[in-house]
């Protein structure tokens, strides 16, 4: 089994906020979110999620316009179909889509569906679009060109319609009471900061010709982000600060200075270890972030009081649901809010 990357996509112009929308999409709207760790830009299509152990794919087309027509959404369904026909399994095949014209949809009010939710009249253009795209492509051989297969292809395709503004799709990334949820302006600059790194993913490597064995090993070429690095950097333009670093937090140093000297550095990258196990542990998303919600409560009703202080007054219960903490590392996390608030 093997996979040449052999596609020209690379070479057109990108509709970077489309495809920076369609990879929160994949990180935050779907059911099966949780299980995608690593988005993989501009290598099997636009963007392509894959789980922790690589044997998983979510293969991603996205496209901005926002009235294409039928037989225009046809040709660009050609690099899902490439990779259907290909030696890898990919297990989803979805269109991100800026838009459609009011010919593609049986039920208007559906911004998800399958074939099953395009009209009669605009699946035979959508087909003929895939056909004729597809006999333009070198990466298409001819025998695939085939009905019985592009039939199967349309069957397993999933249609997503972008209905979100920037702001809202980073909201999904952030589970906190909205009465703390950073102002529009800091959620757009968290969004562009998201598209900017993944626009920079493009330039990592150059991997046209490139033939992978298995579908992990994309990853030995740098071009991909992970739920890990986008949460960290959300966190972090939260706080205004890095999170996680080697600079001891100001409200941590009274307890930092009375640990041993020989200690303290071990302290501090056990706290930072903590934290970053707390922040990137996908099972504990929801109770990591009523963490962050009762710490920066806490903060904001007491701003004088010291770390110690602000340790004892959180809500025990939601603590004992963060088990990555311990005493030290939840102050040192305490301290880090405390900081971040005071900037």
């Amino acid at each position: 089994m093997a996979y040449t990357v052999k596609s020209s996509e690379r070479l057109r112009p990108s509709a970077a906020d489309t495809e920076t929308k369609a990879l929160l999409y994949l990180m935050n709207f779907r059911d099966d979110s949780d299980e995608i760790f690593f988005f993989v830009v501009d290598f099997f299509n636009d963007l392509t999620g894959m789980n922790k152990m690589g044997d998983k794919l979510w293969d991603l087309q996205s496209k901005g316009d926002k009235q294409p027509s039928p037989y225009i959404i046809g040709t660009e369904l050609v690099t899902l179909y490439k990779n259907f026909v290909s030696e890898f399994e990919f297990a989803y095949y979805i269109i991100f889509l800026g838009g459609v014209s009011s010919s593609l949809r049986i039920d208007d009010t559906l911004t998800r569906f399958g074939i099953d939710n395009i009209k009669s009249t605009a699946k035979p253009k959508l087909i003929n679009g895939l056909r004729d795209e597809c006999k333009k492509k070198t990466y298409i051989d001819d025998n695939d060109i085939d009905d019985t297969k592009i039939d199967q292809f349309l069957k397993k395709v999933y249609f997503v319609i972008d209905d979100q503004s920037k702001s809202e799709y980073v909201k999904k990334i952030i589970k906190l009471n909205p009465t703390i949820i950073p102002s529009e302006d800091t959620l757009v600059a968290i969004f562009n900061e998201i598209r900017d790194a993944q626009s920079g993913k493009k330039n990592a490597s150059v991997v046209e010709g490139v033939t992978l064995v298995a579908p992990d090993e994309a990853l030995n070429y740098g071009r991909h982000l992970t739920t890990t690095e986008i949460r960290l950097l959300v966190l972090n333009r939260i706080l205004n600060q890095d999170v996680i670093g080697a600079k001891v937090p100001h409200s941590f140093i009274d307890i930092y200075v009375q640990f041993p000297e020989e200690k303290r550095k071990n302290l501090l990258e056990d706290c930072q270890l903590d934290l970053s196990r707390a922040l990137f542990n996908t099972n504990c998303q929801e109770d990591f972030w009523k963490l962050f919600e009762n710490i920066y409560q806490t903060i904001l009703e007491n701003p004088t009081d010291k770390v110690e202080e602000l340790y004892r007054k959180l809500d025990k219960l939601i603590i004992g649901r963060c088990l990555d903490f311990d005493v030290l590392s939840l102050k040192y996390f305490v301290s880090v809010i405390k900081d971040g608030i005071s900037l």
